[in-house]
């Protein structure tokens, strides 16, 4: 059993987790061939903790690092497509200190704001098993449990993070409706202390077609950092 007590903690044992091997494989091989455009750069290649301060009101809960976003900047949505998008709204309903995310030192700061993943490894072709999910739920189960005193609301971004969470919330002594609601972009769940909001993902798939614009991700934000008090 891992017991971790805040969240600094939590971010150096997630950050030091070696509990999947294929995943470690991939992160790792990923880190040292590198993409040309980011040659000279010295990725990260672990684990990547949650991003945000320790006692946010407002949670959100993506899918996995980017093996050339986050997997190399060491920062959950940082250097990569999706996080161009996510930044630039939690930045537009003032949410983010800044529009852009390009390295870990670039002087973002997120207000009230924190953001996680049920996966924490880059893994192959952005699919992560249901093992691997599985293996890394213990750190979501930590980090929700240390949020519990101060969380609002939950921003969920795609279905993969939706079925990872409602169990973990669940297990937390949160009021998971039965039969489980289904994801949906606009869904709001209200689960006594706080409620949840679906969005679809700010993937590339999603943005460069249309099916996610950056004026819907930021009304689910608005809505969800107003829940929690923010704005």
């Amino acid at each position: 059993m891992v017991v971790v007590r805040d969240i600094h903690r939590l971010d150096s044992a997630v950050a030091s987790c070696r509990a999947c091997p294929r995943l470690v494989r991939w992160r790792e091989k990923v880190a040292a061939e590198k993409k040309p455009q980011f040659e000279e750069q010295t990725y990260w290649g672990k684990a990547v903790p949650g991003f945000g301060p320790a006692d946010a009101p407002m949670l959100i809960v993506g899918l996995a690092p980017a093996a050339h976003g986050a997997n190399r900047t060491g920062r959950m949505f940082t250097g990569d497509r999706s996080g161009d998008v996510l930044f630039a709204a939690l930045h537009a309903v003032g949410l983010a200190s800044q529009p852009t995310a390009t390295h870990i030192d670039d002087g973002l700061t997120l207000r009230g704001v924190r953001i996680t993943a049920p996966v924490h490894c880059a893994p192959p072709d952005n699919t992560p098993t249901i093992t691997e999910r599985d293996h890394c739920r213990k750190w979501l189960d930590i980090e929700l449990g240390l949020l519990k005193p101060t969380l609002r609301s939950v921003v969920v971004l795609g279905g993969f993070g939706w079925q990872s969470l409602l169990p973990v919330l669940a297990s937390n002594g949160w009021a998971v409706p039965r039969p489980r609601p289904k994801f949906g972009h606009g869904t709001r769940v209200d689960m006594g202390t706080i409620r949840l909001f679906g969005c679809f993902h700010v993937s590339q798939r999603n943005t460069f077609t249309g099916r996610l614009t950056p004026t819907m991700v930021e009304d689910v934000l608005r809505a969800a950092g107003s829940h929690a008090g923010l704005l």
